[in-house]
């Protein structure tokens, strides 16, 4: 019997796990579920993705994608143009106004590499891509004091239902960026 050739299914059976995992959560993933949102047999999920842990991987990569996508997007905030705090703390707020669900998502797929290894060094890519990005406009450690507290910040605002407070983002980012007050 030949084999039907189909590029983009690997592709449909990812954005499917994410549709699944945002409707259910990732306790409702499994092949099963993916397979029947992705309208594809259950043989092509376990064919490209052997494991749960590879399917995560791959929507938590392509979720990554997220707030990479609105950081491009702000170009002037990592070319010196404008004042870091202020940059991140707009980029924040953009991000959070964004599609919730997307957003809920990206980060409950973050905090399941508590439960699950194989998932931490996709989490570590994302941290380390931020602080990256933002070590030329700072140093390596306070960028990644940064990250910490944006992520801090926007855990608050999912978990609480607060609005998020694009003022108070900026000066605690800006304490941050600046560093401890001089000794007195």
């Amino acid at each position: 019997m030949a084999r039907r050739h189909d590029p983009g299914r690997r592709q449909r059976i990812i954005d499917a796990a994410i549709r699944v995992a945002a409707a259910q959560g990732i306790a409702g993933l499994s092949h099963r579920t993916v397979a029947a949102e992705a309208d594809v047999p259950l043989g092509s999920t376990t064919y490209h993705f052997a494991t749960l842990d590879e399917l995560l991987i791959a929507a938590l990569r392509q979720c990554n994608e997220g707030f990479a996508t609105v950081l491009a997007d702000h170009r002037a905030l990592l070319d010196g143009s404008t004042d870091l705090a202020a940059g991140l703390a707009t980029v924040l707020g953009v991000w959070l106004a964004g599609e919730r669900t997307g957003v809920e998502l990206e980060y409950e797929l973050y905090l399941a590499a508590l439960r699950r290894p194989a998932l931490r060094p996709v989490a570590a890519e994302w941290t380390d891509a931020v602080t990256e990005a933002l070590a030329p406009h700072t140093d390596p450690v306070t960028a990644r004091a940064v990250v910490a507290l944006m992520d801090g910040i926007c855990l608050q605002v999912l978990l609480t239902d607060t609005p998020y407070d694009e003022g108070y983002a900026r000066e605690m980012l800006g304490r941050v960026i600046a560093g401890p007050p001089p000794a007195r």
